[in-house]
C-alpha cells in the first residue's frame, strides 16, 4: 500500500514592470531635440579644441621641417626637436627652474604692486570727478611714455639690482589695469545704478553689489594685458645687469652662440605667458559666473 506524499510547491510570483508609455506626438520631438542638442554641444566642444591644436601642430611642423629641407639656415633656426632636446637638458640640470623662478618672482612682485595700486586709483578716478580732474594730466603724461624708454632712468635712480626691475614691471603694468578699471566703472549700465539707488542701497553696498561686479570683465581685460606686458618688460630688464632670469638666459645663450638654448628660453617664456593667461581667464570666469552667456540664454 503506497502512501501519497504531498509535494510542497511554492507558488511562483511573476512580477511585471509597468510598460513604458508609448511615445506621443509631444514626447518624440522633445527627445529628438534633446539628442540633437547633446550631440551638437559635444561636436562643438571637440571642434573648439581641435582648431587650436591643429594650428599648433602646423606651426611646429613648419618649424621642424623648414630647417631640415633647407628653407632656412639650420644654424640660426634649429629644428623644433633640437630645441626640445635643449629644453629638456636645461630642465634636467636645474638651470631652467632657476632662471624661471627668478623671472617669476620679479614679474609677480611688480605685477602685484601695480594691481593693488591701479584698481583703487582707477575706481576713484572713475567715481569721483575731482580726483579725475586732479590726476588726469599727470597720468596722461606718463601713460604716453614707454616703459622701456624709462629703463635707464630706473637703473640710475634705483640701481641695477632687483628694485629697478620690479619698479619697471610695476610701471609697465600699472596703466593697462588703470585704464580698463576706469572704463569698466564708467560704462556700468545706468539703469542698474538707478535701480539699486531706488531700492535704498548705500554707496558702499551699491559699489559692492553693482559697480564692481559689472566692471570685473573690463578690469580683467586690463589685468590680462598687464600680465602679457609684464613678461615682455621683464625680459628686456633682465638683459641688463642680471645674473639670473629667462631674459639673462636668452641673452647669454645668444652671445655664446648656443642657439638651441636661446630658443628653449623663448619657449619657456611663451609657456609662462600661456599659464598666466589661462589662470586669469579661469579666475575671471569664476568671478563672473553671475553673467549669462549667449550660449546659455
Amino acid at each position: 500500500m503506497s502512501s501519497a506524499v504531498p509535494l510542497l510547491v511554492r507558488p511562483i510570483e511573476v512580477t511585471t514592470k509597468p510598460a513604458a508609455p508609448p511615445p506621443t506626438a509631444e514626447t518624440v520631438p522633445a527627445a529628438r531635440s534633446a539628442l540633437v542638442r547633446t550631440d551638437g554641444s559635444a561636436g562643438s566642444t571637440v571642434l573648439r579644441l581641435a582648431k587650436p591644436l591643429l594650428a599648433f601642430a602646423l606651426l611646429l611642423g613648419v618649424w621642424e621641417l623648414a630647417p631640415r629641407f633647407g628653407l632656412v639656415d639650420e644654424v640660426f633656426l634649429p629644428p623644433f626637436s633640437t630645441v626640445v632636446q635643449a629644453f629638456a637638458e636645461l630642465a634636467g640640470n636645474g638651470q631652467l627652474a632657476e632662471h624661471a623662478s627668478a623671472s617669476l618672482t620679479r614679474s609677480v612682485t611688480g605685477f602685484s604692486f601695480a594691481l593693488v595700486i591701479a584698481v583703487p586709483v582707477g575706481i576713484a578716478i572713475a567715481w569721483y570727478k575731482p580726483v579725475s580732474d586732479f590726476l588726469n594730466p599727470v597720468l596722461e603724461l606718463f601713460r604716453n611714455t614707454a616703459a622701456l624708454a624709462l629703463l635707464p632712468v630706473f637703473v640710475l635712480i634705483l640701481g641695477i639690482g632687483e628694485t629697478s626691475k620690479i619698479a619697471l614691471i610695476g610701471y609697465a603694468t600699472f596703466f593697462p589695469i588703470l585704464l580698463n578699471t576706469i572704463t569698466g566703472v564708467r560704462t556700468v549700465d545706468p539703469l542698474l545704478v538707478k535701480s539699486a539707488v531706488s531700492l535704498g542701497f548705500s554707496p558702499l553696498r551699491l559699489f559692492q553689489k553693482v559697480i564692481l561686479p559689472a566692471a570685473i570683465p573690463s578690469i580683467f581685460t586690463g589685468i590680462r594685458m598687464a600680465a602679457a606686458g609684464s613678461i615682455l618688460v621683464l625680459i628686456a630688464a633682465e638683459m641688463i645687469g642680471a645674473r639670473a632670469g629667462l631674459g639673462y638666459l636668452i641673452t647669454a645663450a645668444q652671445q655664446n652662440f648656443q642657439i638651441p638654448q636661446m630658443y628653449a628660453g623663448i619657449v619657456a617664456i611663451s609657456l609662462i605667458g600661456l599659464g598666466f593667461n589661462f589662470a586669469l581667464v579661469a579666475l575671471e570666469r569664476r568671478l563672473s559666473r553671475w553673467r549669462t552667456s549667449p550660449a546659455n540664454a
